[in-house]
Parts: structure tokens; sequence; C-alpha cells
């Protein structure tokens, strides 16, 4: 217990103690950086003389100013365990300590996407996960508007076990492993995201000082009592729509409800799962609808089957089996993993129900996700028909105003509290939310990242980030969009000094902004550090575009970061499209002309001026290089 039961009291802002403390950072099972002079900080009475031991030798000592103290500790090679023993009227002791790497993981939901996320993808991960020195330290997720906070509420450090696995970052965690699989230094992950967050988000008041629409949004919400009328304001709008179709929904207030298994559906609709409840409608519906299925299982697979898999649903569901309640899910991307309780499930006929809310315009069960009941081994196909009624329709639900994702919340709340604890460097994973304003994405992303490294006053620590993935529909003719254009102001991020973008657009998934892939991911960001901060030369890039050449009749592209020679895999009929001076772009036939060069032509174009790779929402990736990373999506002219 020692540290925690005297770290009990929060320190948020800059109080006098009674007794020394320590920030939630430097605590139990802590990994400190290598090779590097770092501080040791905390807070105390003033005029408090505070010391410092590392393994019983003596670090350091000095007298509080103004309710603070640090003491610099000398760079340490990497290794452990340590104990560091801060004494002044009280003495606090630090165990399990260890020097390694340690990296902030930051952005939004895919990299906050948690090992328990992809466990049915890699559960041999999980299961093995024994590295006691790979270790996280969870950042809780409080905002704040007025003042960059010193400490956090909460937090400790964890280490990667079968235990305490799933609550790490599935990209940190790979990312981790491969780097400590590569070199056996300890490595400390910051897991500093949060879902659905945009860049102004992540920015500190100096940073969006070039961003006067940015900036007063973040003062606009230093008014305690705005964010309490908002937050007031959402949750009646919510208590009232959700209240109006729990009160008038049939399904749930019949005499006999419809998830009941006496209940008669006989006169109800054909749905088949999956598939959109649109189809069935002439306009867009939104409200409660019902599905039932029964289906007939042997004594075995009753016994057997403890999982229902319903993929994922627009937007929302509660489920039961057998007239029990198995379980619900509030919004649309989550899969739909239920465990059974035992004995639910029996001989014979069992009923599935399904009460799907639908918020928006759009409602029903996503295509090419798993559909079954059963186990992981053993699994029975739901897809097919079911029966379905609409329950109780609604007006338009207005969506929230989401606080949490306003300008400067995010660095304040916390980015800045991580400032004073030395890195190595920074894994970031975002855009997703900024693709609707990809105009000034690298003006704020390339800011963040200058501010950030002024903010640790490391210099120009590596700062890795991952370009978007492919996602969406496939377009069947060539489309310019938003996640197009923010996939290309990230290349274009590129020019910050010291920084190395990890290709995703071959490992994403069209129907989930999720995609399950992040041990590929975590690979590439690996050799991306490997390169830029261990200082080894590996090929950690894809092959990306060196000049544009006129052809006959066709460009000719050539490409640098060619490894091994280029190499087209798969279809390429619609991974390059071509244009002339009309701007209008068709799908161009591609050939491989040599290691470093390919061509792409159109029969209807003879003078082609304009070449895009990758360009779409969800393209055709093709190009890769004999390392096999692929080539990032790009757009070109002659004579750029």
């Amino acid at each position: 217990m020692r540290l925690f039961v005297l770290l009990c009291c929060l320190v948020l802002i800059k109080p006098s103690f009674a007794e020394v403390s320590l920030p939630k950072l430097i605590s139990n099972h802590m990994i400190l950086q290598r090779d590097m002079p770092l501080k040791l900080w905390g807070w105390a009475n003033s005029d408090e003389t505070v010391s410092v031991w590392l393994n019983n030798q003596f670090v350091g000592k000095t007298v509080a100013t103004d309710g603070q103290w640090q003491i610099p500790l000398a760079a340490q090679t990497a290794g452990g365990p340590y104990v560091i023993k801060v004494v002044a009227d009280n003495t606090l002791i630090i165990d399990d300590v260890y020097f390694g790497d340690v990296w902030l993981a930051s952005g939004q939901s895919n990299m906050e996407l948690s090992m328990a996320r992809v466990a049915e993808a890699y559960p041999q991960d999980l299961v093995s996960a024994d590295y006691p020195q790979i270790r996280q330290f969870l950042v809780p997720q409080h905002y704040n508007f007025k003042e960059a906070q010193d400490d956090f509420a909460s937090g400790e450090w964890m280490l990667a076990s079968p235990t305490n696995v799933s609550r790490f970052s599935a990209v940190a965690f790979y990312f981790a492993r491969e780097l400590y699989q590569h070199n056996s230094v300890p490595i400390g992950i910051l897991n500093n995201a949060l879902g659905g967050s945009p860049v102004e988000a992540w920015m500190s008041e100096e940073a969006l000082q070039a961003f006067p629409e940015s900036l007063a949004e973040a003062h606009k919400f230093r008014d305690d009592q705005l964010i309490a009328n908002i937050q007031a304001a959402d949750n009646n709008k919510n208590q009232q729509w959700y209240g109006r179709l729990d009160k008038l929904d049939p399904g749930l207030n019949a005499p006999t409800p419809w998830y009941s298994e006496s209940f008669d559906d006989s006169d109800w609709q054909t749905f088949s799962i999956p598939g959109d409840f649109d189809q069935h409608n002439s306009k867009p519906y939104i409200g409660t609808w019902w599905l039932r299925k029964t289906i007939s299982l042997s004594a075995e697979e009753a016994e057997n089957a403890s999982i229902l898999r319903l993929g994922t649903i627009v937007d929302a569901d509660t489920v039961y089996v057998n007239g029990i309640k198995v379980g619900n899910t509030t919004y649309q991307y989550p899969p739909r993993r239920y465990a059974l309780p035992a004995k639910l499930l029996h001989e014979g006929e069992n009923l599935i129900a399904v009460r799907v809310t639908a918020t928006g315009n759009r409602s029903g069960f996503v295509k090419d996700k798993p559909y079954w009941l059963g186990s992981d081994d053993h699994a029975i196909s739901l897809v097919g028909d079911w029966r379905m009624h609409a329950g109780q329709d609604a007006p338009p639900l207005a969506g929230d105003t989401f606080i949490r994702w306003k300008a400067q919340g995010l660095y304040n709340g916390l980015t800045a509290p991580l400032t004073h604890y030395a890195i190595k460097g920074v894994i970031w994973y975002q855009g997703e939310s900024n693709t609707g304003r990809w105009q000034d994405y690298q003006a704020k992303f390339t800011t963040m990242i200058s501010d950030w490294r002024k903010k640790w006053g490391q210099g120009d620590f590596p700062f890795l980030f991952v370009q978007l993935a492919n996602f969406m529909a496939v377009d069947e003719q060539p489309q310019d969009g938003g996640w197009a254009q923010l996939r290309w102001a990230q290349y274009q991020s590129l020019a910050a000094p010291n920084t190395a973008m990890a290709v995703a657009i071959d490992i994403g998934e069209w129907n989930d902004i999720h995609p399950v892939d992040k041990k590929t991911l975590g690979q590439r960001l690996a050799l991306a550090a490997r390169a830029l901060a261990l200082n080894e030369k590996v090929s950690y890039q894809g092959p990306t575009l060196a000049k544009v050449e006129q052809g006959e009749h066709a460009l000719v592209l050539h490409f640098k970061h060619a490894v091994q020679g280029l190499k087209v895999k798969g279809q390429t009929q619609q991974s390059f499209a071509i244009a002339g001076d009309d701007n209008i772009f068709h799908w161009a036939e591609v050939k491989l002309i040599d290691n470093k060069r390919i061509q792409v032509s159109h029969p209807d174009i003879s003078q082609p001026t304009q070449v895009r790779y990758a360009w779409g929402d969800n393209p055709q990736a093709s190009v890769y290089n004999g390392s096999d990373l692929p080539a990032p999506p790009f757009k070109a002219q002659l004579n750029d």
C-alpha cells in the first residue's frame, strides 16, 4: 500500500500540504526515461526540506518553495528494479521502478481502443501477455478549459499481464511489444487518448493563438455555468426522447411484451440480417423496431453456447434471450458480443429478440460482421430471415454537445500533467474527427507537434503518427472527399522535423471505423521508432512518389524508398486515377516498368497531366516495396 495510501489527497492545483506528496505518475511500477537527466517533483510545505534516495544512494535534497519541490536525477541506463525513497517530515517509498523508453500514446478512439476489443481476433496475445517490463499509465479523461493542470485525479502504472493487458491501448501494446522483443529495453506507455476528439482539443492556449476561431471556443467553455446549462439541456433532451419511446413502445408495454417467448409474431414482416431497416420503408425511420428469431438447439448445443454475436447495429440495441435481457449497447460502433448466463438456453426452441433504437436517418445490421450463437469454436449462424415489426416512431433526436471535445480541454486536463515527465517520443492516431474540416488540419497538427515539443523542453523528440485507414464503401468511380484530403494533410505534415507516418491504407475495414488489425500498425510504428528514436538503419517507409514525367500518352511515376524494388499486389483497376487539363479523373491502366517506376495511362486521355493514387474513402491500395510496406496515398501533377 505504502505510496497509494499516502496519495489519497488529490493535487489538481498547487496546494499546501502538511506532508510531502508526489504526482500520480511518480508511483509504484513506473518506467522512467533512460539515458537522459530527469527530475523528481512534488509538493510539500514551504521551507520543508525534501531528500531523495535511489536504491539507498543519496540523490539530492532541496527546500520546497511556494509549496513545490523538484530534485534532478542523473541519467540512468536501462534496467531495474529500483526503489526511490522521498523523505521530508514523512517518508514515501516508490517500488519496482525501471528505466527504459517512455512513449506517449495519444489521439482518438483508434489509439484508445483497448486490447479487450481485439481479443476475438488475437486471443492468444491476451492469454500470453506476460511482459512485466511493458507498463501502461492510463490517463484519466478529465478535461479542463481554465488552466493547464499539474496532476491527475487518479491513475496508476500497470504491468502487461493476462490480468491487465485487456485495458492497454492495442496499438500501443503491439508497438511496445515489438520494441521490447527487439532490444529488451523496458517500455512505458502513457495512454492519453479519447474517442472522438479533434486535434483542436489537444492544443494548448499558446498553440491556438494562430487559430482565432478555436481559441474563442476554448475561452467560451471556461464558463462553468455554460457547461452546466449545456449538460442539463442535453440530459433533459435525452431523458424526454428516450422516456417517450419507453413509455409508448408497444414492444415493452403490451400485455405480452414482444420479447416474451409466448408472444405471437406470426403476422410480422420478414427481415434478413444483415440489412438496413430502410429497405422496408419509403423514408428513413426514427424510433424503435423489433426483431425475433426462434432457433432450435440440441442439448449439447444449448449446453455449450455461451456467446451471442450480433455484429454491429445502427444505432442502439437491447437483446433478450428466452425473455431474459442479456445485454444492451447504446451507440453503433462497439461489436455486439453478449455473454449468455448458464442454463439460459435449453434443448429445443429458443427465442432471440432484439429491440433496435434508431436515432438518425439510417438503421440496420451492418454487413460483413459476425452474426451467430454458440462459442468461438462452434457457431450457429443467425444470418438470414428474422421476424420484424416497427415499435414506436419518434422525431429526430438532436445531437449532444460533446464538451469534452472542445478546443484546449484535453490538453489542459490530460496532456499538460505529462509534460513534466520525460519521454522518448509520441505515437499518435487521430484525424477521423477532422475529416470534415481537413483544410487547416496540417497547420493545426504541425503547430501542435511543435508546441508539445516546446512544453516538454526535450528538443525535437520523435513524433510518429498513423495515416487514416481505409473506411466506408468502395467508390465505383474516382472520387475526392474529406478522408482522402485528410490523409494528404497528414502526409504533408511529414515536413515537420523528426516525424514519421505509419500507413494504414491497406488494413482498414469498409464497415468499421475501428479496424481490428492493430498488430500490423504497431509493428509499422515500431519500425519508425527504431529508425528515428533508436537511430537504426532499418526500412520503415513505403514507396513515396519522387517525381512525375510525361510518357507517351501516359505518366511515368518515379518512386523513392522502393527498398528491394516496387511490388504491385492484388488488383490495380481502381488504384490509380489520371486526368488531363479537364480535371476529369478516370481509372488508369497500370504497368510496372522496373523496380522504381510505374506507368499509368488511359485510352481516352492522350495527354494526362494529373495522377492520384489510393485516393478516396476506401481506395484500392496495391503498391508496396520489398519490405512489404505500402505506399501512402498521393496526388500529383506534371511539373509539381
